[in-house]
């Protein structure tokens, strides 16, 4: 299963709030660290927001942090709602759809996927990531 950008934006999002826990984190700081498009993190920030996985803070001093503690929110959760649960592959029109056993595969596939990424949650991605990688993330905007 490949995931879409949106993803992989929403996931670099949520461990680098993991790795400042401490602090509200700034669209601007977002933006600056990783290089994404303004817009595309302030969708994904009221998207996220409205999902309840962070909460923002208005105001000059405001921003982003996780809604709650990076060792309650899974990899899955993430992933899970910025994929939605629709199926992998679009067998309306097909004419082997009544009969094809393909479609049962595919969703166990599905939630076998999602149930792999439930298992490991945002502490422990930073936990496992070198210690190199992690200072960099600390450091970019301190």
């Amino acid at each position: 299963m490949k995931l879409t950008r949106y993803s992989d934006y929403a996931l670099r999002v949520c461990l680098y709030l993991a790795l400042h826990q401490d602090r509200l984190v700034s669209i601007s700081e977002i933006v600056d660290t990783y290089a994404i498009p303004r817009g595309n993190v302030m969708k994904l920030a009221t998207d996220l927001v409205g999902a309840g996985i962070l909460t923002s803070v208005r105001g000059r001093s405001g921003g982003l942090r996780l809604s709650a503690p990076a060792r309650d929110i899974t990899v899955g959760q993430i992933v899970r709602h910025t994929e939605g649960n629709s199926a992998m592959v679009d067998c309306s029109s097909c004419i082997l759809a009544p009969d094809c056993g393909l479609i049962c595969i595919l969703k166990e596939a599905q939630m076998a996927f999602f149930n792999s990424l439930d298992r490991y949650t945002l502490q422990q991605v930073c936990d496992s990531g070198s210690d190199s990688l992690s200072r960099k993330l600390l450091s970019a905007h301190s």
